[in-house]
């Protein structure tokens, strides 16, 4: 049974994370080797809570009895939980790197997941310790918010592993959808054309980015493309869209788009920076 729940990075993400987990009554380990990320993170918790205060959907009991739940650490064996969710930097290498130490300081019943939109589930867990006790688990972001979870199965992962994935989801009150390993998993792979093809339109001068997003959102999607690329980050939707670029072959319905890789190139990001498709 999962009771305790370390997550492994303390950005935007994790942190989100961390928050949904407390939420649902379990003992927290929030990791980061760097203090201020930590410090960001507990004041963008904070905020959170109170929001929900706020807004009456908590008490400020509940509010502080949810912040108690997690620990805000830069030591890494203190992450020594039944579940440790991975939310760092989109590279397999130090991916791989973290749930090796993390194997070493854990007992031999832990489940590690990560929390990787692009990256090949079986890859990873290939070189690491216990793959059978490995898969993926992708939240969206804000995470507080979005109820889906992509529970995503390896080659070599258990269905018990599975199993225990999907009943905490449900705790959780997050919509868990069970998909084999592949690239982009079902929904970064079937957004990719959300994304390119909305850039096409513009790069051809067929519409403006405002107009893309406006209609798209007038038939029903709550973000339109440009808008919700900006809310992720242009650096880690190019990310995630070279990967899938790579991982399919180079196929050119895969090709990410110019006009993105030169707002990333001028470190024009979206929110995170003030600037992006649109000015924050």
């Amino acid at each position: 049974m999962i009771q305790t729940i370390a997550v492994a990075g303390a950005g935007t993400m994790g942190s989100g994370i961390a928050l949904v987990t407390a939420q649902s009554n379990h003992p927290t380990i929030l990791f980061d080797l760097d203090k201020s990320i930590l410090e960001k993170a507990s004041i963008s918790i904070k905020k959170n809570l109170q929001f929900l205060t706020n807004k009456q959907a908590i008490s400020l009991e509940e509010n502080e009895q949810i912040f108690k739940r997690i620990v805000f650490t830069n030591n890494i064996n203190d992450c020594k939980a039944d579940l440790i969710i991975e939310a760092i930097v989109e590279k397999a290498a130090p991916k791989i790197d973290l749930f090796n130490k993390l194997a070493t300081i854990n007992t031999t019943s832990s489940i590690f997941a990560t929390n990787t939109s692009s990256l090949s589930v079986t890859e990873i867990q290939s070189a690491i310790a216990y793959p059978q006790r490995f898969l993926g688990m992708h939240f969206f972001n804000p995470a507080p918010m979005m109820k889906l979870v992509e529970v995503v199965k390896g080659q070599q992962t258990d269905d018990t592993t599975v199993q225990d994935i999907y009943d905490l989801c449900i705790q959780m009150k997050k919509i868990p959808v069970i998909c084999k390993d592949a690239p982009g998993f079902i929904v970064n792979r079937v957004a990719r054309h959300y994304y390119l093809e909305a850039f096409k339109l513009v790069e051809e001068g067929i519409a403006t980015i405002e107009n893309v997003d406006t209609v798209l959102e007038a038939t029903g999607f709550k973000m339109g493309p440009f808008k919700l690329m900006d809310l992720i980050g242009l650096d880690i939707n190019l990310a995630v869209s070279k990967s899938i670029y790579k991982a399919f072959d180079n196929e050119e319905r895969f090709a990410p788009a110019a006009l993105q890789i030169d707002k990333v190139s001028k470190g024009e990001l979206g929110r995170k920076t003030g600037k992006g498709f649109y000015d924050y």
